[in-house]
């Protein structure tokens, strides 16, 4: 039994050096043009990112590759991870080049640790497929839908603030779990349509579940050994994704199925009945999760299979939670070292609420301008995905240099941001950059916390909305004052969203 399974090892080893010689020789050629630190043969920079080094962290990979190799090789090099080539950019114009193209769509290889959850979803496909999902789901966030949406946003967020009430004596709290379970339940109200409560229970199976995996595509990310899924299914991380993928994609398909019952019996009645519309027994109409609507838009031949559905489903329970998590811990945080700028963000508020406890509506979250630039300028300094990958499908002429097909482009807003070239005094914390009159003049894709082109964010208007909400019900609730979290460099972490390594810890006072 030992025997066969050397055997076996050995044979796949032979077969991936083989492959990867094969890989190699056709792009070293070209990559040998672009600037970047020494290779070792197989294993390209794996020492430059902490790969050797079976105890590595994330924190290892991200300093290496955010801003230290930047200062060193400039606007543009190349890393080998193993037999993977990736190219960092950080300027405007290069990115562009990648971004704005209808052509390079294909996301970098390195996604394809998310495929056991998400699968071929809207993030993760490309060619027809991509374009097909694309514009089914484009019209689901249109605003009056978006409108709807605020509703489950002032529900989540209120049940937040009643928990964070309980620490508001000038204690220091770590805010972000408290946000990363809210955003956790908004979520799921607004992609399946189905209340997992994980603000009252968060030691439940799904909540967990979804812990597990986020971890498990980092660990996968950067430790090599973990990247041989073979290899990975006999390791306890094999095993401990398994379990988690059997919570979410049993979750997912019951609501599915549960959902879309629910609607071909609608639409019979509404056959039988002439057309009565989606309004229940008591005239109120109905609130539509994102998945009700990926039902009703669905024509013919742009029918989704189930699986389908539960691809893009999963992609938006995925993509939906730690982002938003990530961008309004930072804000908050950005907030409570900022009195002065927070002070300001609350005199709007008082100026749009008054003294008044009542929810905020779609028309309020538009009013909030200062607050949006507040967020903004967050995002700029903290992207909540600090890198986003393509895998380019034919050699492209970049400047003075030839980038090779196959190779992975990894366009890199936290560099681009903190840029004194594009942004002046890049650490400053300042929303004044984001007024009307300094955002005219800045290049298109200067500023891409949501990525840009044809394949940028489709839910940014969505996370935008959920994180004024969220903000607001806060400031209108606590002041926040500064905790021992700095947000400094070295104490951010990029996974799959960007994190403090300490938490995001500050101190609430009631204001009222």
């Amino acid at each position: 039994m030992l025997l066969g399974l050397l055997s076996l090892a050995l044979c796949g080893l032979v077969a991936w050096i083989a492959y990867a010689r094969m890989k190699i020789n056709k792009m070293a050629e070209l990559s040998e043009q672009l600037p970047g630190p020494q290779t070792i043969p197989l294993l390209g920079n794996a020492r430059d990112l902490g790969g050797l080094n079976p105890n590595a962290q994330p924190k290892d990979f991200f300093d290496a590759t955010m801003m230290d190799l930047a200062k060193k090789y400039g606007s543009l090099y190349r890393l080998w991870v193993g037999t993977n080539l990736f190219v960092i950019l950080s300027d405007p114009d290069l990115i562009e080049v990648i971004l704005s193209s209808n052509v390079q769509l294909d996301k970098g290889t390195n996604y394809k640790f998310t495929f056991p959850w998400i699968g071929d979803g809207l993030l993760t496909s490309t060619g027809t497929k991509w374009k097909k999902h694309r514009r089914i789901i484009t019209p689901t966030f249109h605003f009056k839908i978006l409108e709807d949406f605020v509703e489950v946003f002032n529900y989540n967020g209120k049940k937040m603030i009643e928990k964070l009430k309980e620490k508001a004596d000038g204690q220091e709290i770590d805010i972000y779990p408290y946000v990363s379970l809210c955003a956790l339940d908004i979520i799921a109200e607004t992609a399946m349509g189905i209340s997992i409560n994980a603000q009252d229970n968060n030691e439940a199976d799904f909540v967990k579940a979804t812990r597990n995996m986020a971890r498990i595509i980092v660990w996968r990310s950067f430790k090599p050994w973990l990247q041989w899924g073979w290899l990975m299914q006999l390791l306890p991380t094999g095993r401990l994704q398994r379990r988690s993928l059997a919570v979410l994609h049993a979750l997912s398909s019951q609501v599915i199925k549960s959902r879309k019952t629910e609607f071909l019996n609608k639409q019979k009645h509404n056959a039988a009945s002439g057309g009565a519309g989606d309004d229940n027994d008591v005239g109120a109409k109905k609130r539509r999760a994102f998945l009700d609507m990926l039902l009703e838009a669905a024509e013919d031949n742009l029918t989704l299979t189930d699986q389908e559905l539960r691809e893009e489903v999963d992609t938006f329970m995925f993509e939906g939670h730690d982002t938003t998590t990530s961008g309004t811990s930072f804000t908050l945080s950005s907030l409570s070292l900022h009195p002065d700028i927070q002070e300001r963000a609350y005199e709007e508020q008082q100026a749009i609420f008054g003294d008044s406890d009542r929810e905020a509506t779609y028309q309020d979250l538009q009013e909030m301008k200062y607050l949006e630039k507040v967020i903004k300028e967050t995002l700029r300094l903290f992207p909540s995905v600090p890198m986003f990958v393509r895998c380019i499908n034919e050699d492209v002429k970049l400047g003075e240099y030839t980038l090779p097909k196959g190779c992975n482009i990894t366009i890199s807003p936290m560099i681009l941001h903190r840029n004194e070239k594009y942004f002046p005094d890049p650490e400053r914390f300042d929303p004044e950059r984001f007024s009307s009159e300094n955002s005219q003049r800045r290049h298109p894709y200067q500023y891409i916390p949501f990525s840009a082109g044809p394949r940028n964010c489709v839910g940014q208007k969505f996370a935008m909305l959920e994180m004024k909400a969220t903000v607001s019900k806060v400031l209108r609730s606590f002041r926040m004052l500064p905790g021992s979290t700095t947000n400094q460099f070295p104490e951010l972490v990029g996974e799959l969203v960007l994190k403090n390594l300490h938490g995001m810890r500050m101190k609430l006072v009631s204001r009222k």
